[in-house]
């Protein structure tokens, strides 16, 4: 169904956007990155020109330029009458007219395939025979990867049985699966912020009411505002990844878990808890105890293999009590028909190797993580880089609110990133960049090397309304 932006909702959306380029084009990059990052969906209707041109106090023809600029790029359509239409885009952007086969994709934090996959994939080719003769319908996963993900979560100390684990494609669906067995429309589900975007896409489409908890590199989760929301809200569920947290890498500590739970038994929320990170520990140790105490009927968990094995591996579970897995096998058949057979036996082979794909993606996250983060401190010292202890990607702190306009500089120089501000969940991080670790280690200092060239043209562009901190050298 198409919908409409307001002129103040896109002013707020589009944060520090202003740049000394020329006015008309900053504003259409800004619309720009806000389309490529789903910001602003597909067949969103935009403000008119002398609307949009009032709310950021520009003249009307500086707006109907940037309109004719997104048209000439392929992002929005204007129709006499019905105005200015976001369209679907590529999955390349259409504003860029030059893509070298050597550009670096950094918007998905995913590494490369496990090494050891093709092998598994190799063997259960071969073993077709036997998975043809089943009906390839199942709605609540094979037995023998219900129990191999059983024995994972038992071998953390939490006891599992097979009948409290759903096996999904992917810990998407699993988390679109959960939203709509637990929302109701209007419904308060406590979030984080920032966030997985798909994750609050997932809880919005379902009805929720987001409020949103902050959590930071230096300071955590915002315990004091977690307490307010319970008490105040009394939310129905609430959204977390205690461990790696996507995007800022922080975990949750055992002080972080037991008040969280606390306030969650005292409202009684559901804790959806996303663990699709956290087996991606590289220097960090054992996971902090917390959850594992709660009430089991108000704690559910996710995991998925895309991180840890391979993005194209469709296989997610959720662990929950038997009572809600059942009410999720009743409700997903409006939804799908089960998990595709095959992947599910490549997945079972996968688990009975775990530890060795966890000691491959340690050693593998480990170098690109120290090589970035000396990159980047080396060419950007006036940036906060920190050092995560898991993970996939670094949460950087930059000199000024400028994170849309430095990756629209990066895209044209062949570097693809992610704003800050797609993560948040009410506004804000324009200071913010997520740049993954997951690539090899020559492609992450060459892309520290394409996000200083596009810092130094980007920021001495910024109008001095968007000055750096005060403590940092220009």
């Amino acid at each position: 169904m198409d919908s409409r932006i307001s002129a103040r909702a896109l002013a707020h959306a589009l944060g520090g956007w202003r740049t000394r380029e020329p006015t008309y084009e900053a504003l259409a990059d800004g619309i720009r990155l806000l389309c490529l990052d789903n910001r602003v969906p597909p067949r969103t209707t935009l403000p008119a020109e002398r609307e949009l041109a009032a709310v950021l106090g520009l003249s009307r023809s500086t707006v109907a330029a940037a309109y004719r600029s997104l048209r000439d790029t392929g992002h929005i359509q204007s129709v006499r009458g019905s105005g200015s239409v976001t369209l679907a885009l590529a999955r390349r952007d259409p504003g860029i007219t030059d893509v070298r086969r050597d550009d670096i994709d950094l918007q998905q934090a995913s590494p490369a395939t496990w090494p050891g996959l093709a092998g598994l994939i190799a063997e259960a080719v071969a073993d077709a025979p036997s998975i043809v003769s089943r009906t390839g319908y199942d709605i609540v996963g094979r037995h023998d990867l219900r129990a191999r993900v059983a024995a994972h979560y038992s071998g953390r100390g939490l006891a599992t049985s097979p009948e409290e684990i759903l096996i999904t494609t992917g810990a998407q669906s699993a988390i679109h699966l959960l939203a709509r067995a637990l929302i109701a429309r209007g419904d308060r589900v406590l979030i984080e912020t920032p966030t997985y975007p798909h994750a609050a896409d997932a809880l919005r489409q379902a009805g929720a009411r987001l409020t949103a908890v902050p959590v930071t590199i230096r300071d955590g989760w915002d315990l004091e505002r977690a307490s307010q929301v319970s008490l105040r809200a009394l939310p129905v569920a609430g959204y977390l990844m205690p461990d790696f947290h996507n995007p800022t890498g922080r975990s949750m500590t055992a002080v972080e878990r037991e008040t969280v739970a606390n306030e969650a038994e005292r409202a009684g929320t559901t804790l959806i808890l996303d663990e699709t990170t956290a087996d991606l520990d590289i220097d960090r140790g054992p996971l902090a105890r917390g959850f594992d105490r709660m009430d089991p009927s108000l704690v559910v968990r996710v995991g998925s293999l895309g991180k840890t094995v391979w993005g194209g591996l469709r296989i997610g579970w959720i662990r929950a009590s038997p009572e809600l897995v059942r009410r999720l096998v009743a409700l997903r058949s409006a939804q799908d028909l089960g998990t595709p057979e095959f992947e599910q036996v490549i997945a079972a082979a996968v688990l009975d190797r775990f530890g060795d794909v966890i000691e491959q993606r340690r050693h593998a996250l480990r170098a690109g993580r120290d090589v970035i983060i000396e990159a980047l401190r080396q060419r950007l010292p006036d940036w906060i880089v920190p050092r995560p202890q898991g993970g996939v990607s670094l949460w950087i702190e930059m000199d000024a609110p400028l994170s849309a306009p430095l990756v629209m500089d990066a895209r044209h120089r062949g570097l693809l990133l992610t704003s800050g501000p797609r993560f948040s969940v009410d506004g804000g991080h324009d200071r913010y960049l997520r740049v993954p670790f997951t690539a090899a280690p020559e492609t992450l200092v060459r892309a520290a090397d394409m996000l200083a060239q596009s810092w130094r043209s980007v920021s001495r562009a910024a109008p001095p309304s968007l000055s750096l901190r005060e403590d940092a050298m220009v």
